[in-house]
């Protein structure tokens, strides 16, 4: 279903495609927009096993996008350090591919909530609850399930002792 990398000697392992998924603040959640547009938004976000966390206004050109066709794409960009030298960047970047879905349970909608808020500001959750009761049902919660994921570095990376 998904492509195999052309480049498969730049192609990061998936614990390497995680690592970066589990250190990255934010990425970009590409769906498909108006007219059959692509239609690419920056996020925060929190990994929780093979899904990705992302909370949203309660409608909008995304959440119009998701509920139309749910495929989606992720991408976050872990490094990219441009070398003029070598009219070269040194790049490490990851992509996942999945479905999104609007979380429609309460609790579940509060838990993923609570661990997005988590993974900003630890052990906070006074300040936490604060801040999300009041926006809790003027809010979605969006859960990416992770189908396919894959990674890519620059063949200068790759000559570097980790």
């Amino acid at each position: 279903m998904f492509r195999d990398m052309r480049r498969k000697k730049q192609q990061l392992s998936q614990e390497e495609c995680l690592a970066i998924l589990n250190a990255a603040t934010s990425g970009v959640l590409s769906v498909i927009g108006d007219d059959g547009y692509p239609y690419g938004v920056p996020l925060s976000f929190v990994r929780i096993g093979s899904t990705l966390v992302f909370h949203s206004a309660a409608d909008g050109h995304k959440i119009d996008a998701i509920k139309a066709n749910p495929k989606a794409s992720f991408t976050v960009v872990a490094q990219d350090k441009v070398v003029p030298s070598e009219y070269n960047t040194h790049f490490r970047s990851v992509i996942a591919f999945g479905r999104v879905r609007l979380v429609q349970d309460a609790e579940e909608k509060m838990a993923l909530l609570r661990a997005l808020g988590d993974h900003y500001w630890p052990n906070h959750d006074v300040e936490l609850a604060a801040e999300i009761e009041p926006r809790f049902n003027h809010m979605h919660v969006l859960a990416f399930g992770v189908e396919h994921l894959t990674g890519k570095q620059s063949l200068a990376l790759m000559e570097q002792p980790s």
